[in-house]
C-alpha cells in the first residue's frame, strides 16, 4: 500500500469490533493510566513535569486537527465535518486543561469523557472503514484514548475531582453543544451531530433509539443523566464515607 491509500478510507467493515485491533489501543490506554497512577508522586515532585503536560496537550490537539486535514485530502464535504462532536471538543477542552490545571474545564470533561467518550470506545463505530492500514485507524485510537489519559492524569497527579457544581456544568455545557448541534442538524440534510437525528453508520449502543427528534432527544437525555450519576457514584461513595468516619470519630471524642 501507497502512501496516499494510507490517508484513504478502506472499505466498510474492515474495522471488526472486539478484535486485537480494537483491544490493543484500549490495553495501551489502561496501562499508560496505570502507570501514571503508580508514579503520581514522582510526578508531582518532578521538576520537568508540565512538559509531559505539554507534551501529551500538542498530541490531542494535533490528533483532532488532523482529522479535518484528512477530511481534506479524501475530498469530504466539510458541512458534514462540522466541529460538534463530543469527543472533539473533549480532546480540545483536555488539551487546555493539561496546560491550564483549570478545575472549571475538569468539571466539563470529566462528565463528558466517562459518560460521552466511553461509547466511543466500547463502539467506534464511525471507523469501521478504516483498520490498522489506513490514518483513520490511528487518528481515532490516539484522539479518543488520549482524552482518558488526560482526564486521569489530572486525577492522579493533580487531584482533580468532581463535585455536585461539576455535574450542573457538564450538563449545561452539553445542553448548549446539543442545542447547537439540533440547529445545525436541520439545516444541512443528512447531518447527525451528536447522533441526535439518528444512528450512526455501523453497529452502536445508539442504534436502539428511535429517529424522532422529539423522543430521541429525552430518551437521550435521561440516558445522560444517569451516565453522570453512575461517573459520579465513586465519589459520592467516598464522600458518605469520609463523612460517616468524621462523625464517628466525633461521637468517640465527645464520649470521652
Amino acid at each position: 500500500m501507497n502512501i496516499g491509500e494510507f490517508f484513504k478510507l478502506g472499505v466498510d467493515g474492515e474495522f471488526q469490533y472486539f478484535t486485537m485491533a480494537h483491544f490493543i489501543p484500549l490495553i495501551i490506554m489502561v496501562g499508560i493510566i496505570f502507570l501514571i497512577y503508580k508514579k503520581r508522586i514522582f510526578l508531582r515532585q518532578y521538576k520537568n513535569e508540565k512538559n509531559i503536560r505539554l507534551v501529551l496537550a500538542f498530541i490531542m490537539i494535533i490528533a483532532d486537527m488532523s482529522y479535518f486535514w484528512q477530511k481534506m485530502y479524501i475530498g469530504s464535504n466539510i458541512k458534514d465535518h462540522l466541529p460538534l462532536t463530543i469527543c472533539g471538543w473533549a480532546a480540545i477542552i483536555g488539551a487546555f486543561l493539561l496546560l491550564s490545571e483549570s478545575k472549571f474545564l475538569f468539571d466539563i470533561n470529566y462528565f463528558w469523557v466517562l459518560a460521552g467518550s466511553s461509547n466511543a470506545l466500547i463502539t467506534p463505530a464511525v471507523i469501521t472503514d478504516s483498520g490498522p492500514m489506513h490514518f483513520r485507524y490511528y487518528q481515532f485510537w490516539i484522539e479518543h484514548t488520549s482524552i482518558f489519559i488526560a482526564l486521569f492524569y489530572m486525577i492522579f497527579v493533580f487531584k482533580m475531582r468532581p463535585t455536585i457544581r461539576s455535574f450542573i456544568r457538564s450538563f449545561i455545557a452539553l445542553c448548549i453543544l446539543g442545542v447547537i448541534s439540533i440547529y445545525v442538524n436541520s439545516q444541512i440534510e443528512g447531518a447527525n451531530y451528536l447522533f441526535l437525528a439518528t444512528t450512526e453508520i455501523g453497529d452502536s449502543v445508539l442504534n436502539f433509539l428511535p429517529t424522532n427528534l422529539y423522543i430521541r432527544v429525552p430518551i437521550m437525555a435521561t440516558v445522560i443523566i444517569i451516565l453522570f450519576m453512575l461517573a459520579y457514584l465513586p465519589y459520592y461513595i467516598k464522600d458518605i464515607k469520609q463523612k460517616g468516619n468524621k462523625m464517628e470519630i466525633t461521637d468517640k471524642v465527645l464520649a470521652h
